[in-house]
């Protein structure tokens, strides 16, 4: 029964960091976005959910990958901060090709709302696909 919960230690200190960084990552993006997310999920305003949510799932993808493939839990910290730094770089890409994205989430447009977690999706895939070294 040792040998099977041998690797426990290992998958709580990755699990428990992962947590946190999502954590951290939440609280860090929406106080860099121009809008309110937290607000507005609280407000029940569907384009501000749909776009943090699919955030937050972007950001698992290469979140997941990190801790997969790492060798250390230094290495998979170095490698969610570069996950969340994507994350963070795809709402500005998404904003630059969607003017007045965070303006239009505000307001409840749900079609901004499906664009910025597309974007954030499609970021979070290619970052976790290329995480696999």
């Amino acid at each position: 029964m040792y040998g099977y919960a041998s690797g426990l230690p290992a998958f709580l200190a990755y699990f428990i960091l992962g947590l946190i960084l999502y954590a951290v990552f939440a609280f860090v993006y929406a106080a860099i976005t121009p809008h309110k997310e937290f607000a507005l999920i609280r407000e029940g305003n569907i384009a501000g959910v749909t776009a943090f949510a699919g955030t937050v799932l972007g950001f698992s993808l290469p979140l997941a990958s990190a801790a997969a493939n790492s060798v250390s839990i230094v290495d998979f910290v170095i490698w969610a901060v570069i996950g969340a730094i994507a994350q963070l770089l795809a709402f500005f890409a998404a904003s630059a090709m969607m003017p007045g994205l965070a303006d239009r989430i505000t307001k409840g447009e749900v079609a901004a709302g499906v664009w910025g977690a597309g974007v954030a999706l499609a970021v979070g895939i290619l970052n976790a696909a290329c995480m696999t070294y």
